[in-house]
């Protein structure tokens, strides 16, 4: 039986600037045992993913992954663009924490009040790899209240954050400092990618990233473990 899952979330489901995560958890599978569906938008707040629920409850699935919360963290820390992105996503309100959480439990509510299917919430990946500085502690912060929706709500938690921070305390990277990410940087990724024809996991292998191109954006090392993490709970959610 063909198991549906539908997987929500910003840019790093969207897979234009990452690794593809999706790709990489359908090859887990034979084919034709799960059939994917991708709900993912560029630079979405929580708030964002809960204004588009329309076309998620449209498309009845078994299984739904919700990936929400990384631009929500990246907001909070000194040098984040906060008014130009608030015009460039409609935001009717200045990025917060209880917003965050706000927005991902109506998120979490409708989905369970309007479709059949078993919710899985990830935790955020870890925002540069210096697990000290402020931008991992922002990711962490916001994970800890990802798992406490979940718990909340009664609706499987993904530890994809605490699974990253394993691989980089084995990976033990290099002390590069956090840099958020701009959109002369993301098209600068692209351009390696596209007329370069650099792999994303050249351009982190250069910049001494272990799981990510820019800070943000997965490599195939990060992508992997966002797959793994949901392919884990699977089993239990689709019993």
């Amino acid at each position: 039986m063909t198991t549906r899952i539908a997987c929500l979330g910003d840019s790093l489901t969207r897979a234009q600037f990452s690794v593809d995560y999706l790709d990489l958890l359908g090859r887990r599978h034979p084919s034709g045992d799960v059939r994917l569906a991708r709900f993912g938008v560029n630079g979405d707040f929580a708030y964002n993913l809960l204004q588009r629920l329309d076309a998620v409850v449209a498309n009845p699935s078994d299984v739904i992954t919700v990936l929400i919360g990384t631009n929500d963290a990246r907001a909070s820390l000194a040098g984040y663009p906060v008014e130009q992105v608030m015009k460039r996503k409609q935001l009717p309100v200045r990025p917060s924490a209880d917003w965050f959480q706000h927005c991902l439990e109506a998120v979490v509510a409708r989905l369970r009040a309007e479709t059949d299917a078993t919710i899985g919430l990830l935790s955020i990946p870890v925002l540069g790899q210096q697990l000290d500085a402020a931008a991992a502690q922002a990711s962490q912060a916001y994970s800890r209240m990802i798992a406490e929706v979940a718990a909340a709500h009664e609706v499987a938690y993904l530890p994809l954050h605490e699974r990253q921070i394993e691989e980089l305390r084995r990976a033990d990277p290099p002390p590069i400092p956090y840099r958020e990410a701009t959109p002369a940087s993301t098209i600068g990724v692209l351009l390696q990618h596209a007329v370069l024809r650099r792999s994303l996991d050249t351009i982190s292998r250069r910049r001494g990233l272990v799981l990510t191109t820019d800070h943000i954006h997965q490599n195939s090392r990060g992508a992997t473990l966002i797959a793994e993490v949901i392919d884990a709970g699977l089993p239990a959610r689709s019993a």
